[in-house]
């Protein structure tokens, strides 16, 4: 049985200390908010990456050293963010994945906008709550199945 894996636009730089990592999806999109960001983070990952539909925006940060450092201590296993991150230093220092577009000083402003857990699409791909990112120097892919498991 073939899996199906895709993997499209290589448009994602690397900005924290884990190069290497996997996990199940699960999701947030928001525009220049990052507080659904914060709010998620806060709560338990247990080895989930989480997903952030930032609307490809270069305006604003939507994670910062701050929220990496939360993801970090709640077992988040990365972040991947279609938009920016801020704190590159201090991101690279810490032992979580980390992908966006750019990096950006501006913080996100804070409403309480956005959804969670439901799939999002960028970059050429569909990421659904429950399926698997996969990451490492060569890009982003994304299955169905977690594949290191079979």
């Amino acid at each position: 049985m073939r899996m199906r894996i895709d993997c499209r636009l290589p448009v994602f730089r690397h900005f924290g200390g884990q190069q290497t990592f996997h996990g199940p999806v699960r999701t947030i999109a928001c525009f220049e908010d990052n507080s659904l960001v914060a709010d998620r983070v806060r709560e338990p990952g247990e080895g989930a990456v989480l997903v952030v539909d930032g609307g490809a925006s270069l305006r604003c940060a939507l994670v910062g050293d701050n929220l990496a450092r939360l993801a970090l201590e709640n077992g988040w296993a990365a972040i991947v963010v279609n938009g920016c991150v801020r704190d590159v230093d201090e991101l690279m220092t810490m032992d979580v994945g980390i992908l966006a577009l750019a990096a950006h000083p501006l913080r996100s402003v804070k409403r309480g906008v956005g959804r969670r857990d439901e799939p999002v699409e960028f970059a050429g791909l569909r990421f659904l709550p429950g399926h698997f990112v996969f990451a490492d120097r060569n890009g982003l892919a994304v299955a169905a199945e977690n594949l290191l498991a079979i």
